[in-house]
Formats: C-alpha cells, sequence, structure tokens
C-alpha cells in the first residue's frame, strides 16, 4: 500500500511482514521520543539536517499540548525513515554513556562523604587517595556536618563537604 499523500513507500519492503515494518516505525518513533527529550545542548551534538532540527524545535513547543506532541513525534518517526540513522544512533549511545559516567562519578562522591562522615578512620584512607585534598577544611566540614546530623540542623556542612570533594574525585 502506498501513502500518496507524502510519496512514502517505507512499507513496500519486500520480505517484511506487516508486523515487523511495523515494528521498526515504532523503534524510529521511539527514537525521535528520545532526541525530543535531549537538551537543546545534547541535540546540538547529535548530527541532524535542517528538516529535522526544525521538527525537533516544534516538538519543544508542544511540549505542553499532548496530543499534538504524540502526532508530531509520529511525524518525526515518519522522517527519521528517509535518514541515515547509524550517525544519529552513535551520538546518542555517546550521550547515554556520557550521563551513565557522570552518574557513576556522582555516586562515588555521595559514597565518600557519607563514609567520611560515617567512620574516623576513613579520613586517611581518602587523603591517601587524594593527597591534593586540604585535610584542615576537611576535618572542619567533617565535624561540622556530624554536629549538625546530632542537633538535626540544615545540612549545610554535609552540602560544603560534597562540593569540597567532588573535584577531587571527578578529576580522576
Amino acid at each position: 500500500m502506498t501513502d500518496f499523500i507524502n510519496g512514502d513507500t517505507w512499507d513496500e519492503e519486500e520480505g517484511k511482514s506487516k508486523s515487523q515494518v511495523k515494528r521498526e516505525m515504532h523503534e524510529l518513533q521511539k527514537l525521535g521520543e528520545e532526541l525530543v527529550e535531549l537538551s537543546a545542548a545534547s541535540r546540538a551534538r547529535v548530527p541532524l539536517d535542517d528538516e529535522l532540527k526544525d521538527a525537533l524545535q516544534l516538538a519543544d513547543k508542544l511540549s505542553n499540548k499532548r496530543e499534538a506532541l504524540r502526532r508530531h513525534i509520529q511525524f518525526i518517526g515518519r522522517l527519521m525513515r528517509t535518514r541515515d540513522l547509524e550517525p544519529i544512533e552513535q551520538a546518542l549511545a555517546v550521550l547515554r554513556n556520557t550521563n551513565q559516567a557522570a552518574t557513576r562519578q556522582f555516586h562515588k562522591v555521595e559514597q565518600w562523604r557519607d563514609k567520611l562522615l560515617a567512620k574516623d578512620d576513613s579520613l586517611t584512607d581518602f587523603i591517601a587517595a587524594y593527597p591534593e585534598a586540604d585535610v584542615q577544611q576537611l576535618r572542619q566540614l567533617i565535624r561540622n556536618a556530624k554536629k549538625e546530623q546530632e542537633k538535626q540542623q540544615p545540612p549545610k556542612a554535609y552540602r560544603e563537604l560534597f562540593q569540597l570533594i567532588k573535584p577531587l574525585i571527578i578529576e580522576e
């Protein structure tokens, strides 16, 4: 069956069942959804042609109109059918890995902070692992964070401790 309105003959590929073609279209639509959900900075790192960029910008404007956004994402999926998807998928994979690596580093910083507050001897381990750390400031923030926890005060020193150790651990 040919879509005469759009000149789309994508579903006429030989050897594919209607179900297979439909699955592929849904995959393209999911890829389009993933592109729509990206921030403008992340989207700039994905190789897109002008028509696709314009469609994604329009999707941003439709974000609060659910049904219109759903139909527009279907349109983006239709646009994706005629594109070389390999560079787009590779760029998205890089973005996914970057986000996962950042999350892992963030968790590592949190673990060190919790360890520093839980055990007295962990400061020695931290200094051994990160000799460039400001020991005096670390001790002071650990002491203040423990006092805050005991008195159930807002965690100001707790956050400051995180901010102090974060650049040391992330530079690794």
